[in-house]
Order: C-alpha cells, then sequence, then structure tokens
C-alpha cells in the first residue's frame, strides 16, 4: 500500500508481487513501479541518514527510542498498519529476524502509520499488534510525522540502517527475504558481530500471514468508501453521503460489487442500517479478506457468508465456520474465504443479521 496527500485526504495504493515472483509496488501516482533488487554482496551504499523518530504519537513496548540512543546498534525499521495484508504477510520473517539477531545487535522497530480512522485508536493498535505477535518497540505514528520523515511511500516498507545511523537499504513491498536477512548480516558483521552468517529462517506463514497464492490471484484490493472504490454495481449507482435502499444483481462481472438493503456510502467505509443486507463481490484468488467492524463500539454484528450460493464448507476462512457463520466484534480484517484446489471465478456474499457493520474493504491472497 502506498499514500499520498490531496485536498480530499489521505490516498493509499496497494502493494502487489507479480505471478512471476518479481515484486511490483504502486507508486502515490498509482503507477506500477519495478523494485530493484541489488545483490548484497554488492555493496551496501550510505541512501542517507536515519530520521528522528521523536515525533512518535507514543511508544508500546518500549520506552521512546531516540536515533542517538540507537547509535552503535543495527536496527530494521518496518512501516505497517494493523489491518494491511501485505504488511501481514511479511510479519513472520520479520518476527523470525527480531529473535534470531537480537542478541546481535540488532534493533527491530514497528512504525505503525494508519490507514483508517479507527486504525488511530491506541485500544485498536494495542489489541492487534498483540495478537499478531509484535512484541518489539512499536512508534506509533498517528500523524505520518516518522513517514515524511522517511519520505515514504509504501506499505509495507524496510529501511535497513547501520550503526553510525546511516540507512543502508531499503525494501518496499512483500518478498525477497532471503536478500533482506543477507543485509542484516551484513551490517552486523561490519559492526563487528560473529557468527552471523548462514542460511536465512525458513518461514512459512500460517494463517492470515500465509504468502498469497500469486499464480491464482486475479482481484486487486479494493476500497469501499465511494473516495477509492471501483467497480460499483448496484442498479441505479451509488448515492454518496445518503441512506439509502440498494439491490444487488444476481450476478456480477469479476472484480465487480454491490449491496442490498438499506446501507450509506461514505467516504471511507459503508455503513448498515437494517439487519439483512448483503454485501456481494465476484473475485478470482485463493483468499478473501474484508476489513469491517462494528460502526458503534461494543456492537456485535453476527453474519452469513456463502459462496456461489452456499455454505463455504472447507473453503471457510479463520474468522467464520464451515456453514459460514461469523460474529463481527472489532474493527480489523477477517479472513473469510481460503480455498484450496482449482482456483475460478467465484461469487462471494456476505449477509448481516444485525445492523451497524461498517466494511472499509477487500483483500485477496
Amino acid at each position: 500500500m502506498a499514500f499520498t496527500m490531496s485536498a480530499g485526504g489521505i490516498l493509499f495504493a496497494g502493494v502487489l508481487v507479480g505471478a512471476t515472483g518479481a515484486s511490483i509496488a504502486t507508486s502515490a501516482e498509482g503507477n506500477s513501479v519495478p523494485q530493484q533488487m541489488t545483490s548484497a554482496a554488492a555493496g551496501l551504499p550510505i541512501e542517507g541518514g536515519m530520521p528522528s523518530l521523536g515525533s512518535a504519537t507514543t511508544w508500546l513496548n518500549s520506552q521512546p527510542l531516540t536515533s542517538a540512543g540507537l547509535r552503535g546498534r543495527v536496527v530494521l525499521v518496518e512501516f505497517g498498519t494493523y489491518t494491511c495484508i501485505n504488511w501481514l504477510r511479511t510479519l513472520p520473517y520479520v518476527r523470525a529476524w527480531a529473535q534470531k539477531y537480537k542478541d546481535h545487535g540488532l534493533v527491530v522497530i514497528q512504525v505503525h502509520a494508519p490507514e483508517f480512522e479507527f486504525e488511530k485508536d491506541l485500544d485498536n493498535v494495542r489489541r492487534e499488534l498483540k495478537r499478531q505477535g509484535v512484541n518489539f518497540p512499536i512508534a506509533v505514528d498517528n500523524e505520518y510525522a516518522i513517514w515524511s520523515a522517511f519520505n515514504n511511500q509504501y506499505w509495507p516498507a524496510l529501511y535497513f540502517v547501520d550503526v553510525k545511523e546511516n540507512i543502508r537499504h531499503h525494501r518496499f513491498g512483500e518478498g525477497d527475504y532471503a536478500q533482506s536477512e543477507e543485509v542484516i548480516q551484513q551490517l552486523l558483521a561490519e559492526a563487528g558481530k560473529v557468527d552471523v552468517s548462514g542460511q536465512p529462517v525458513s518461514i512459512e506463514g500460517q494463517g492470515i500471514e500465509a504468502a498469497a497464492d500469486w499464480g491464482n490471484l486475479r482481484s486487486p484490493e479494493n476500497y469501499l468508501g465511494y473516495s477509492r472504490t471501483e467497480n460499483f454495481a448496484s442498479p441505479g449507482g451509488a448515492k454518496t453521503d445518503a441512506r439509502r435502499a440498494y439491490a444487488a444483481p444476481e450476478r456480477l462481472r469479476l472484480n465487480h460489487w454491490a449491496v442490498a438493503g438499506e446501507w450509506t456510502i461514505g467516504p471511507q467505509f459503508t455503513a448498515l442500517h437494517q439487519a439483512g443486507g448483503r454485501l456481494v463481490y465476484r473475485f478470482h484468488a485463493r483468499d478473501l479478506h474484508l476489513v469491517m467492524g462494528p460502526a458503534t463500539r461494543g456492537l456485535s454484528v453476527r453474519f452469513r457468508v456463502l459462496i456461489d450460493g452456499q455454505p463455504p464448507s472447507t473453503a471457510h476462512g479463520l474468522d467464520v465456520d464451515q456453514q459460514g457463520r461469523g460474529t463481527v466484534t472489532q474493527q480489523r480484517l477477517y479472513q473469510l474465504i481460503r480455498q484450496s484446489g482449482t482456483i475460478t471465478d467465484r461469487q462471494f456474499e456476505i449477509e448481516f443479521l444485525d445492523p451497524g457493520v461498517a466494511v472499509f474493504a477487500f483483500t485477496f491472497g
């Protein structure tokens, strides 16, 4: 995901990896930009000094860290936000590096720069990052000050800093993990650490953190607020910022979506007013995730998922059972579908049995 500021607010764009395995990050202008994969063995030039971390909103898992206090340590700074599927899929590697090299002098810092307003809520951030096993220092960057200081544009983004506070390498997007670990090893070796070479960690992400099935991924991320959405297909189109009854066509084109029932389509999310509302999406991917949450803190919203009109059975995700039943209780990313076998175009439907849900974005894997 990438971010830029505009007169209308904050815009984000997705980070993708192509079917060939080559990393592609979407720039702030919306263009696909192939990322360079320079071998660490070829040398690590100085890319600039490490910016200050002093503008963090607050710190979790640590007292505030400063550039001066980190001098003499190799530092890995990663930008992420807790609903970003691209960041979630890098997390097993970052956790493993933090554990493997902590006694050799590596400090891993998570900069949490939120995408959605609810990701600025510290209770949400504490709960979700604890659930995701992030036990290293977290700089909460609600005002994007650290993001701006690094001139960062992407989620996830990794910055590798040597003991003299110089940025020596960066990595945007998923993948290329062996090279990233080689960079860590080289910077630690430069600092005089011994026994840091060897094979990279062997990781197979589980659950929500499993690597995407890139060869079968034909559905890009899509937002459900009118400021960024694409391919809305309910008859009559969207009436923005107003409550309206919608209908959904029986069949959708690939990567189109629709709602049925009484909804309000806002700039960042679409909110349901009455029980029985439905959200329909035609997709082509192994996994389907939906970022959503109760519109009011404390609400629980029951839902039921169908795929091609039937309960998902063995294709159910982590947050539903085989009958497709689940409950929205927190503002987070929910995994609703994980398929096996042949992947084809499928029609996803979620019916909410209670009112009061807000839906933000679909992501796929």
